[in-house]
């Protein structure tokens, strides 16, 4: 990959000032508000893979967002590599802890990122990834070092469950056939600790509404007599965890992956400071199930967690009032060999078990998709890893990932090939929070880097 750096270099204002026009797009899938803003984004990035020097490049509908695609052959005889990327982005909210607009996208420097990082939502997630893919492609084809054939599937609607993305993949076999899938939608340890996620986590997301009276009650009339939804809601979701923070669903821990003593040796290596991991966060202690180290409990643990919850009166002044209903959003992260679809179904009997007479309760599961466990023999995995050592100076390290990208697992049934996780995003760069960003460093790294791992893919593969 002669005169790789050199090119970034030469084009470094424009690779950065082409993702901040991407990032002032408000591509906000899980709002209806933002359908045009979505739909100028896949736009967007069509147009952008055509100028990069894709072959041919469509905007596939589906029943939701569409799918943009996009390929570059070199030869039938050469190996595949398809790339996924995500054009949409979680909503901004709360917008008052942001310190600059979010669709706005301003540069600054920051502890983590000393050479900068642009500050927006989508910056790390995936925007700022998945460019990287972009402009590794652009570098590739304008040089004519382009070593193996390239496919792109972007989708719309990772941020709310990919929900047609399966129905497109069964139906596109023949044009999604690849030989490795290829993922920068996740992080690495720090920019002097490259690391390859080699693990996700699944997903349960569901939605729970309990109904108490017909209607929002005089708190002084009938407080103590009737029950309270918002009581009642808080006191089921207390009870879903007992006093060492282990889950009391039943049946929940039933397949859960148990790591031997040495795999969790290797993860303790990965470096880790307690003090500077609280001091980041500005808390005082870390939480979580007895047993387990904060970095196993992230990953491969499963959790359970309250996402939002709301009911009642929440305006400005009092309201005395029983309210007729409450609710709450709660999401589980799984681990590999835990089945969403049965994990899902345990806590709606559980959670419907529990609640007392007086009350009518309701679960509604929203999306989710399986863990993902990849290989470190495999040649995705051993051509990731001699990327990074030529781009950083030194091996990376595997490590799971506490995340969830519910689409790796289906990719690999229907199309039956591996996914590679090639992060630079880092922890702190604060993606579904306030204040998201992505340092111009790991930026241009991720550019720097993806075009080496088709190099070496290309000479590893059989």
């Amino acid at each position: 990959m002669n005169a790789i750096q050199s090119y970034i270099k030469q084009h470094k204002e424009r690779f950065i000032n082409e993702l901040i026009d991407l990032l002032k797009i408000p591509s906000i899938s899980a709002d209806s508000t933002y359908r045009n803003d979505v739909l100028k984004t896949a736009e967007a990035i069509k147009k952008s893979l055509e100028k990069a020097g894709c072959d041919a490049v469509e905007i596939c509908t589906t029943d939701g967002y569409p799918i943009v695609y996009g390929e570059k052959t070199i030869g039938k005889h050469l190996p595949t590599v398809l790339i996924y990327g995500h054009y949409d982005v979680q909503p901004p909210d709360p917008l008052d802890l942001w310190k600059s607009p979010p669709f706005e996208p301003i540069t600054k420097a920051t502890e983590k990122h000393p050479d900068g990082a642009i500050f927006a939502r989508g910056a790390c997630d995936d925007k700022g990834q998945l460019y990287m893919h972009v402009k590794a492609l652009e570098f590739m084809t304008a040089t004519n070092q382009i070593p193996c054939n390239v496919k792109f599937m972007i989708e719309g609607e990772e941020e709310v469950g990919s929900a047609n993305l399966a129905t497109f993949v069964k139906n596109n076999h023949k044009k999604l056939a690849n030989d490795v899938i290829l993922i920068s939608d996740t992080g690495m340890i720090a920019n002097d600790v490259p690391s390859i996620t080699t693990g996700l986590r699944g997903l349960s997301y569901v939605e729970v509404e309990v109904t108490g009276p017909n209607r929002d009650l005089h708190s002084g009339l009938y407080g103590g007599a009737v029950a309270n939804p918002i009581n009642i809601l808080t006191k089921m979701i207390a009870s879903l965890h007992d006093e060492n923070n282990h889950i009391t669903v039943p049946g929940f821990y039933d397949k859960v992956e148990e790591l031997s003593k040495e795999e969790r040796d290797e993860m303790a290596k990965a470096p880790f400071n307690l003090e500077n991991y609280k001091n980041a966060l500005d808390i005082d202690a870390v939480y979580g199930e007895k047993g387990f180290t904060t970095n196993e409990r992230n990953s491969i643990r499963p959790t359970l967690d309250v996402n939002g919850i709301w009911g009642g009166y929440i305006g400005e002044g009092a309201k005395t009032v029983i309210p007729s209903k409450a609710f709450a959003k709660i999401s589980m992260r799984l681990v590999p060999h835990q089945d969403w679809d049965e994990v899902t179904q345990l806590f709606k009997t559980h959670f419907e078990s529990i609640a007392p007479k007086g009350v009518k309760v309701k679960v509604t599961p929203h999306h989710g998709g399986q863990g993902y466990v990849t290989p470190i023999d495999s040649v995705g995995y051993r051509a990731a890893s001699k990327a990074y050592e030529t781009t950083f100076g030194k091996t990376p390290i595997p490590q799971r990932s506490g995340g969830s990208i519910p689409i790796v697992a289906l990719f690999e049934k229907e199309l039956k090939s591996k996914t590679i996780l090639m992060g630079f995003g880092l922890d702190s760069d604060a993606i579904h929070s306030p204040n998201e960003h992505f340092g111009i460093w790991n930026y241009l790294k991720g550019i720097e880097t993806i075009p080496w791992f088709y190099k070496y893919f290309t000479e590893m593969f059989e």
